[in-house]
C-alpha cells in the first residue's frame, strides 16, 4: 500500500495486531497503515479474519498489539471514534416496522453529525420513497437506504462488512456507485471487506489480504504491475515456466499463463509474453480456501 504522505494523513496503524478467540489465532501481528482518500479492499476467504479485523477497528474486539483508528485506541475511545467514523457490519439490518423518514429522524437524533437532508438527497438517486417501510423495500433497496443513512454521517472513515452479500448484480453495481459518487471525495476512506473480488477491482486504491489470519499482501493497485509479473506461453515451455517456481500456473483467455512475485530470471521471461495481472489472479494464488485447511476452523 502506498505510503501515507504524513503522520496526519494516517487513519489507520497496526503493529504487532493479534486477536485471539480462546485458543484459535483469528488476526496474527498484522502490521500496515491506511492513509486518507484511499478504497481499500480487505479481501479474503470465508474465515480468513476480516470481520475480526473490522471488529477490532471499530472497537467491538480485544486485541494484542497496537492499533489506533482516526489517532485514537479504538476500545479505549469508542465514542469518540463513533463520531468520525461509520460502520455497517455484515449482519446489519433495519427495522422492518419503520418508514424511511422515521429511520432519518431518529438518526438525526442519535447522531451529533447525521444530516437529514443529506440523507434526503442521497435517497433520491434511488426509487426508495420518505413513506416506504423498510418491510416493503427488497434486499437490494435495504443496502441502498442503509447506506444513505451511513454516507449522511460527516465522518473520515466508513468501514464495510460485506456489504452486498446476496445482493444480485445490479444491487451490486447499484450500491458501489452511490458509494464511490457519493461519499469518496479525496479525504475520506473506505475500508470494504469482501470476497468478490472481481466486482470491487475497479473501484480500489489499494488492497490488504487475509489469510488464516496472517497478511499476505499490502499493497496499492498502482504498484501490482511493479511487483508482480504474468507471462502468457506456449504449452511446449510449461515444464521450463513450472521450473521457476511462479506462485499460480493458470489459464487466461484460452492461453497458459503463470504469476510471479517479481521479475522471473531473463531465460524464463522470454519464454512467455508479459500479461497484465489481475486481483483475482493475486487472489487465489495467496489464499486457500477454508475447505482446504479444514483445521483452521
Amino acid at each position: 500500500m502506498s505510503e501515507p504522505k504524513s503522520p496526519d494523513d494516517v487513519l489507520i496503524s497496526a503493529r504487532d495486531l493479534t486477536l485471539r478467540y480462546g485458543a484459535k489465532v483469528a488476526l496474527d501481528q498484522l502490521a500496515f497503515n491506511i492513509g486518507k482518500g484511499r478504497v481499500v479492499g480487505l479481501l479474503g476467504h470465508n474465515g480468513a479474519g476480516k470481520t475480526s479485523l473490522l471488529k477490532a477497528i471499530v472497537g467491538l474486539a480485544s486485541h494484542q498489539g497496537e492499533l489506533t483508528v482516526l489517532g485514537l485506541a479504538p476500545q479505549r475511545d469508542r465514542v469518540r471514534l463513533l463520531e468520525s467514523l461509520c460502520y455497517i457490519p455484515d449482519v446489519a439490518v433495519l427495522p422492518r416496522w419503520a418508514r424511511v423518514d422515521q429511520l432519518i429522524t431518529l438518526c438525526a437524533g442519535l447522531h451529533p453529525r447525521f444530516s437529514a437532508e443529506r440523507a434526503r438527497a442521497l435517497l433520491q438517486r434511488t426509487s426508495i420513497g420518505a413513506r416506504d417501510k423498510v418491510g416493503s423495500l427488497s434486499r437490494g433497496m435495504v443496502v441502498q437506504l442503509h447506506l444513505a443513512l451511513t454516507a449522511a454521517i460527516d465522518a473520515r472513515l466508513m468501514v464495510l462488512d460485506e456489504p452486498t452479500l446476496g445482493l444480485d448484480v445490479l444491487s451490486r453495481k447499484a450500491f458501489y456507485e452511490l458509494l464511490i459518487d457519493e461519499w469518496c471525495d479525496g479525504e475520506r476512506t473506505v475500508l470494504i471487506s469482501t470476497h468478490q473480488v472481481e466486482e470491487v477491482e475497479s473501484l480500489l486504491s489499494d488492497v490488504l489480504m487475509l489469510n488464516d489470519g496472517k497478511l499476505v499482501l499490502d499493497i496499492s493497485l498502482a504498484d501490482i504491475e511493479q511487483r508482480f509479473v504474468a507471462l502468457g506461453h506456449e504449452p511446449q515451455v510449461a515444464d521450463a515456466i513450472a521450473a521457476a517456481h511462479p506462485l499460480l500456473r493458470y489459464r487466461q483467455h484460452g492461453q497458459s499463463a503463470a504469476l510471479f512475485d517479481g521479475a522471473p530470471p531473463p531465460d524464463i521471461a522470454a519464454l512467455g509474453q508479459r500479461l497484465r495481472p489481475s486481483l483475482v489472479d493475486l487472489f487465489v494464488a495467496l489464499t486457500r480456501r477454508p475447505e482446504l485447511n479444514p483445521s483452521q476452523g
